[in-house]
């Protein structure tokens, strides 16, 4: 249902828009204020950074560990101890303490290679972010400029709205000096004083549905829903789409083709970090270690060694219960689906390519016809208006003519947008906003 039959008008005399008091923004400047505040750009940014955070050397398996570990134990006991050789052993306050501290380093030297598929595939997932915040920009500029340049069409329909206002308060005027004169009958005037009404109360719902499209922009720029706000007069068109470089073009720019190769590059890579399982595994052990105890009940009182240890472990896979041959086939079938999925994805975008262009070559058409109707009708009113000061015209010609001017008007406005909106969709699908 239309949202101009669900406004109280009591809301708006409440809560009237005084255009003097509020910001006048351009549609690039709501664009600028989205890129820094909307909070789908700000998710998506902080997606890409932890790809890229991610994409380190030491990630990929790439560099060693190295770490200190100390364990310090002490107790206090009551020993009583008999040997075979008849020596015994009795302290009532039997003390000991063991401290051992080492510095341990392990890398691994070999993985089959898998630290180098996993540090490219890195690079491709950090890509991808880059590409799936790119795409989330895109999303997001679209559905500004089309947010914005909605409030300007419901401020030229309201502003057709009020030009006819004061022609139906002009008719009403000369039929009510006709009716004072005796020249016309009293239900001419009525009807007149009952269409300005009508007129009234959409001028009325039109102001409600200015004020739920500002809102809409404003919650697209992460601001407070009635943050004051003013937008262009005019919606401007002057593109001129490049049929053949679209085509030459769309393959390489198109951000959500991007996504689906880069997902198709990724597994992959993925298979071959699957591979590397299949392959031995060299890898170092490098420390220095450091004991020390003692035990006042031991015929060992004090015990201290220290000095540094090397070692190395080659593991060399025989039989993995299958999994590793399992998960490879499945990652080939994963990546088969990412294939289906691009070429897909292709088709789509190449069919909506050529929706859009149909869509803007169309409204094309229908303005520049709706401009000439526009003309007629504005000329159809005004000679209207004349004859009936003239008295040579009935109120139900003027009204006629009345709604064949504001049909007109509201049509050639919806023309002007939806040719701005297929504009800014042949703009996304090129990445170009």
């Amino acid at each position: 249902m239309n949202i101009r039959y669900f406004i109280l008008p009591l809301v708006l005399f409440l809560s009237p828009v005084i255009a003097a008091g509020q910001e006048k923004i351009s549609a690039e400047d709501a664009v600028g204020i989205a890129l820094k505040n909307n909070y789908d750009i700000l998710v998506a940014r902080n997606s890409s950074d932890i790809s890229r955070i991610n994409n380190t050397a030491g990630n990929a398996g790439m560099l060693p560990t190295v770490a200190v570990t100390t364990t310090d134990n002490y107790s206090y006991s009551n020993v009583d101890q008999k040997y075979s050789t008849g020596t015994t052993i009795q302290s009532p306050d039997a003390h000991a303490n063991s401290l051992n501290s080492n510095l341990a380093l392990n890398w691994t030297l070999f993985d089959g290679g898998k630290m180098f598929v996993t540090k490219n595939k890195l690079n491709e997932i950090q890509s991808l972010g880059d590409i799936q915040f790119r795409d989330q920009v895109q999303q997001t500029v679209y559905n500004v400029i089309v947010a914005y340049y909605d409030v300007v069409r419901e401020k030229q329909q309201l502003a057709s709205i009020e030009e006819v206002i004061k022609a139906n308060q002009t008719m009403v005027n000369i039929l009510q000096t006709s009716f004072g004169a005796g020249l016309s009958a009293k239900t001419n005037l009525l009807q007149s004083q009952i269409d300005l009404n009508v007129y009234r109360e959409n001028a009325i719902n039109q102001k409600a549905v200015i004020i739920a499209s500002k809102r809409l922009l404003n919650q697209l720029l992460s601001r407070d829903p009635d943050t004051p706000v003013e937008v262009a007069d005019s919606i401007t068109l002057n593109y001129v789409p490049d049929r053949e470089e679209f085509k030459r073009r769309l393959l390489t720019t198109n951000t959500s083709i991007l996504m689906l190769q880069k997902e198709v590059d990724i597994a992959q890579l993925s298979i071959q970090e699957l591979r590397a399982m299949l392959l031995p595994r060299l890898s170092m052990n490098a420390a220095f270690n450091y004991l020390y105890s003692n035990n006042s009940a031991n015929n060992l009182t004090r015990n201290q060694t220290y000095g540094p240890q090397v070692g190395g472990t080659l593991t060399i896979p025989i039989f993995q219960a299958g999994n590793a041959v399992r998960q490879i086939k499945v990652s080939r079938v994963q990546l088969q689906t990412t294939q289906y999925d691009l070429e897909s994805v292709k088709l789509q975008v190449t069919n909506s390519l050529q929706n859009s262009l149909t869509a803007f070559d169309y409204q094309l058409q229908l303005l520049e016809i709706e401009k000439s109707n526009s003309e007629l009708a504005k000329e159809n009113l005004s000679i209207t208006m004349e004859r009936l000061r003239l008295g040579q015209t009935t109120s139900l010609e003027l009204h006629q003519a009345q709604e064949s001017y504001v049909n007109s008007l509201t049509r050639l406005t919806n023309f002007k947008y939806f040719l701005k909106v297929a504009e800014t969709k042949l703009k996304q699908i090129m990445s170009e906003l």
